[in-house]
């Protein structure tokens, strides 16, 4: 299969992927593959932007994704220390099959 760019005006669904230059290499149900440039997706320092790779994740697992129904997130500690916690946080179709998983770290601030 020959890459294709996501398609989508400016300001309807796929919209973001297109301005980031999101490709689709390869898609079937047991693998999804894309590609994206770095330049154009960095930071003030010239790296790639790590919400530019959430962006491309988000992208590829979309393509399989749930398109009605109600999900379910559930998150749970992995870790819960006075400074920092972080959960696991996954979500789940109405046939209760995961369709996503998460991690999110917060600092605590005490006042």
């Amino acid at each position: 299969m020959d890459a294709e760019i996501i398609d989508g005006d400016q300001s309807g669904p796929g919209a973001l992927a297109k301005r980031m230059g999101i490709t689709i290499d390869e898609a079937a149900p047991e693998r999804i593959v894309g590609s994206m440039p770095v330049d154009g997706n960095t930071q003030p320092y010239g790296l790639l932007h790590g919400g530019a790779s959430c962006v491309l994740a988000e992208t590829l697992g979309s393509i399989g994704a749930v398109r009605d129904g109600v999900v379910t997130g559930v998150a749970t500690p992995l870790r819960l220390g006075r400074t920092v916690v972080s959960y696991e946080v996954v979500i789940s179709d109405g046939a209760g099959e995961r369709v996503c998983t998460a991690r999110l770290t917060c600092v605590l601030l005490r006042s």
